[in-house]
C-alpha cells in the first residue's frame, strides 16, 4: 500500500522492502536526514567504515560472499568521490551493489554549494547505471529499481543521488512491484546455438571448458550445473582468478587457474585446444595474452548474459547470449536427449598429454633455511586451513593474490574475494570486514602486501569497533613486489620508487588499535605463528616476513602467446614452450 513518509524515512522502508540486513556507510551533511531515520530502527544494521572506499570494498565482499547485493551510504561531494574507486571495481569485476548519496539540495546544485560534486556525471562511466532524484514521489519506485537493476543481467554497481530537500520533503512511498521494470535482460539462450555447442562437443578431440566469475554471479545452481557437465563430459576445466571455486580444486578435471600468472597445463591446454567453451568470462587480456595468437585452432564458444562481452575482444564461433545457469541446463538436457556423446578415446588421449604437461611442476620453487619464501607461507596457510569449510579468503593486488590463487584451492563458490578487472590495492582488507560482517562464525583471512594493506589500514578501526575476528595475513617484502617484478624483467633492474624506506612495525600498530600482532620471520615457527593467529578470538594483523625478491612464476611475458611462458628457477631458467623446450 502507498502511504505518505519523507524522503529520508523512504530510503530506510525501501531498504527494508529489499531485504537489506547490512548497509556499510560513513555519515556527513547531505545524508543527515537519512541518518537520522537508521537511528530510529534496528532492522538494518549500519557498519561505521572509516573510509567511503572502505565501504564500498565492505560492501563487495558482502555481496561477493553471499550473492545479496551490498548497500553503501555516503554523503555529498567527497564522500562520492571517495567511493568511485570502489565503485569501478564493483563494475568491472560485476559485483551488485547499490550506492546511496547525499546530495546538496535541489535549488543549489550547479551553484557550487559546499560539499557539491556532480556525482551522476562522475560515475556515470564506473556504474552500471545512475540516478538523481529530484522528486520524493519518485524516490522510492527508483531505489526499487536500482536494486532490480544492480542484481539482474549482468550484476554491477548502481548510485542513487539524493538532494537532502528531497530527503526532508514529504512525499508517496510505493512498495516494490514485481516485474514493474523495462529492465528485462535476456537469460534463456538460443537453443539452435545451444545445440550448435552440443554438436561440437560431441566431436571434439581436444575440449577444454573456460570459467569465469559469470558462473558464480549467476548463483549456486550454476555452479551445480557445470560440476554435473563436467563430471558427465568428462572434459578439463580451468577458470579466471574471478571464477575460482565455481568447479571444486579437487575436481579430477580441474587444471588450476590460467592467465598471465595461470598454471602451465592450463594456459598449455587453452592454447592446444581444438574446442573452447567460454562460460561467463570475457577474455580479459590477462587471460587471452597476445589476442591473435590465443588458442589458434580452436573453435570458440563464449556464454555470457552481457551482449556486448560477445564478439568484444575475441571472435566466437558459437556466441550464446543467456544467464549461465539457464544455459547449462540447457546444454545439459540437450546433450542427455541426444545420447550423451563425446569423443572419449580422444578426450582420454588429451588428459594424457595435459597429465605429461603437469609433470613440469610450474610452482616449483627453491625452498629456503633462513628466511620464509611466499609461497611456502601459502602452503603452510592452506595446509593448515584447507579443512575449516567456513573458510573465506580475501587478498590485496599483487605477488600475493597471484600466489594465493596458485597455492590455494577452493572447493565452493563464493568463497574467494579479489580484485580482478581493476587490480585495485586497499581492496581485500575492507572486503575481509564486509565478509566478516556477513559471515560472523566464519574464518576470514585477508591475505596482503604490505604495500597493498597500508591502503585500507584505517579499517583497523571498524573490525576493532565490531569485534571482527578477520585475519590480516601479510606478506611483507618491503616492497612493491609485483612493480619490482616487472622492473628486473622489464626494465632493466631500475628499482624506479618500488619499496618504502618508512614501514610500520604492524605488532605495535596493530595494538595501537587494540587488536593483536604477531611477528614471524622463521620457517621453523610459521606453523605454530599461524596457529596461535587462528586461535584469537579477536582481529589479528599477522606480519609474516618473506624474502624481499621472490619472482611470481610462471609468468607469460609481455606480448607473447600462451605457448610461451616463464618458468621458475627451480624448474628452468626460461621460456618453455608447449613441448617442453627452452626458448629462450
Amino acid at each position: 500500500m502507498t502511504r505518505e513518509m519523507t524522503g529520508a524515512k523512504m530510503v530506510v522502508q525501501a531498504l527494508k522492502d529489499q531485504g537489506v540486513d547490512t548497509v556499510f556507510g560513513y555519515p556527513g551533511g547531505a545524508v543527515l536526514p537519512i541518518y537520522d531515520e537508521v537511528f530510529q530502527q534496528n532492522d538494518i544494521r549500519h557498519i561505521l567504515v572509516r573510509h567511503e572506499q572502505g565501504a564500498v570494498h565492505a560492501a563487495e565482499g558482502y555481496a561477493r560472499s553471499t550473492g545479496k547485493p551490498g548497500v553503501v551510504l555516503v554523503t555529498s561531494g567527497p564522500g562520492a568521490t571517495n567511493a568511485v574507486t570502489g565503485i569501478t571495481d564493483a563494475l568491472m569485476d560485476s559485483i551488485p551493489i547499490v550506492v546511496l548519496t547525499g546530495q546538496v539540495p535541489t535549488f543549489m546544485i550547479g551553484s557550487d554549494a559546499f560539499q557539491e560534486a556532480d556525482t551522476v556525471g562522475i560515475t556515470r562511466a564506473c556504474t552500471k547505471h545512475n540516478w538523481l532524484v529530484k522528486d520524493t514521489d519518485r524516490l522510492s519506485a527508483t531505489i526499487h529499481e536500482a536494486f532490480h537493476v544492480a542484481v539482474n543481467g549482468r550484476p554491477g554497481p548502481v548510485l542513487i543521488d539524493i538532494p537532502k530537500d528531497v530527503q526532508f520533503a514529504t512525499g508517496t512511498y510505493t512498495p516494490p512491484k514485481p516485474s514493474a521494470s523495462h529492465y528485462q535482460p535476456r537469460v534463456k539462450g538460443d537453443l539452435d546455438s545451444i545445440t550448435e555447442l552440443v554438436e561440437a562437443m560431441e566431436t571434439a578431440k581436444k575440449p577444454v571448458f573456460y570459467t569465469g566469475g559469470g558462473v558464480i554471479n549467476s548463483g549456486p545452481a550454476a555452479s551445480q550445473l557445470l560440476r554435473e557437465l563436467i563430471e558427465a563430459t568428462g572434459f578439463p576445466i580451468t577458470s579466471t582468478l574471478m571464477g575460482l571455486g565455481a568447479y571444486p580444486a579437487s575436481g579430477a578435471n580441474w587444471l588450476g587457474m590460467l592467465g598471465m600468472h595461470g598454471l602451465y597445463e592450463a594456459n598449455l591446454a587453452m592454447h592446444d585446444c581444438d574446442l573452447m567453451i567460454n562460460i561467463g568470462a570475457r577474455f580479459d587480456d590477462r587471460i587471452t595474452g597476445r589476442s591473435d595468437a590465443f588458442s589458434p585452432n580452436s573453435i570458440k564458444a563464449h556464454v555470457d548474459i552481457d551482449p556486448s562481452s560477445i564478439n568484444k575482444v575475441i571472435k566466437t564461433d558459437i556466441p550464446i547470449v543467456g544467464d549461465v545457469a539457464h544455459v547449462l541446463e540447457d546444454i545439459l538436457k540437450v546433450w542427455k536427449s541426444r545420447g550423451r556423446k563425446t569423443d572419449a578415446a580422444n578426450v582420454k588421449a588429451w588428459h594424457k598429454q595435459i597429465d605429461e604437461w603437469r609433470k613440469v611442476n610450474c610452482l616449483a620453487y627453491r625452498p629456503a633455511t633462513s628466511s620464509i619464501k611466499p609461497q611456502h607461507a601459502l602452503e603452510r596457510l592452506e595446509a593448515l586451513t584447507k579443512d575449516r569449510k567456513d573458510r573465506f579468503i580475501c587478498t590485496e593486488v599483487g605477488q600475493h593474490q597471484m600466489w594465493a590463487a596458485q597455492y590455494m584451492g577452493f572447493d565452493e563458490p563464493n568463497h574467494w574475494m579479489t580484485s580482478g578487472g581493476l587490480g585495485t590495492m586497499g581492496y581485500g582488507f575492507p572486503s575481509s570486514v564486509g565478509v566478516q560482517i556477513a559471515h560472523p562464525d566464519a574464518l576470514v583471512i585477508n591475505v596482503a602486501g604490505e604495500a597493498s594493506w597500508l591502503m585500507n589500514m584505517q579499517e583497523m578501526g571498524t573490525a576493532v569497533q565490531y569485534r571482527l575476528p578477520v585475519k590480516q595475513f601479510i606478506l611483507n617484502n618491503e616492497r612493491l613486489g609485483m612493480v619490482r617484478q616487472w622492473q628486473e624483467l622489464l626494465h632493466g633492474e631500475r628499482y624506479s620508487h618500488s619499496w618504502s624506506e618508512a614501514l610500520p612495525d604492524f605488532v605495535k600498530l596493530a595494538e595501537a588499535f587494540g587488536a593483536k600482532g604477531i611477528l614471524c620471520d622463521n620457517p621453523a615457527d610459521l606453523d605454530d605463528a599461524i596457529a596461535e593467529m587462528l586461535a584469537y578470538d579477536g582481529p589479528v594483523i599477522f606480519d609474516c616476513v618473506v624474502e624481499k625478491h621472490e619472482n611470481c612464476f610462471p609468468m607469460i611475458p609481455s606480448g607473447k602467446p600462451h605457448n610461451e611462458m616463464l618458468l621458475g628457477e627451480a624448474e628452468t631458467q626460461g621460456v618453455i614452450d608447449s613441448k617442453g623446450s627452452v626458448l629462450v
